[in-house]
């Protein structure tokens, strides 16, 4: 499975599942950069369909929703949807 690292302050295990099509996705990644945080994603929609039913299964745990973006912070924390200030508080940024 491909994640894709973004380099930056090292806030703990921030992982974002989000769409390549998705502009509320693509929001939270410039925000995330913004911010100068370090984090992994993956674009669910770039996977095999194999690897796309196990993310899912993972993001479900999160999110019953299954709904993008989903912000998941040190294992302990979540953030679906674009919220901003939400984002910003769950990383010490409020």
């Amino acid at each position: 499975m491909t994640t894709q690292h973004v380099n930056g302050d090292d806030r703990g295990h921030i992982m974002l599942y989000a769409l390549s099509t998705c502009i509320w996705c693509r929001k939270t990644k410039r925000l995330l950069s913004a911010l100068g945080v370090m984090y992994d994603y993956i674009d669910v929609d770039l996977l095999d369909e194999k690897e796309q039913t196990l993310v899912k299964k993972e993001i479900k745990k999160w999110n019953p929703r299954i709904s993008f973006p989903t912000l998941v912070i040190n294992d302990t924390s979540c953030v679906i949807g674009y919220d901003e200030a939400e984002i910003k508080e769950n990383l010490g940024n409020g």
